[in-house]
């Protein structure tokens, strides 16, 4: 069975039935889903890690701290991070993102 690899992107925006898309090249599966909440997103790591996912990777709305919940949720045995970006570029996010 091919390793696979998932990246999760949450937003109210998204419609999780049809904005994901799957890769698979000969030595791994890649999945990218979205998600529009936080319930949505346990729900899609549990799915993940049943699976037998083994690395996921979440976007920036997560944070730190709901990252650190998905890793307990996987039982701290799927590799788990969370995108983030550099101090000095707080202000062009924060321009895009409307935070």
């Amino acid at each position: 069975m091919k390793p696979i690899f998932a990246f999760i992107l949450m937003g109210a925006q998204y419609d999780p039935e049809k904005d994901q898309a799957h890769f698979e090249t000969e030595s791994k599966h890649t999945y990218i889903y979205t998600v529009q909440n936080w319930e949505q997103a346990k729900k899609r790591v549990q799915d993940l890690y049943q699976k037998g996912c083994g690395a996921i990777e979440v976007c920036g709305a997560f944070g730190p701290e709901k990252t650190k919940e998905l890793i307990a949720l996987t039982e701290g045995k799927v590799a788990i991070g969370y995108v983030t970006h550099f101090a000095e570029q707080d202000a062009l996010f924060t321009a895009f993102f409307g935070k």
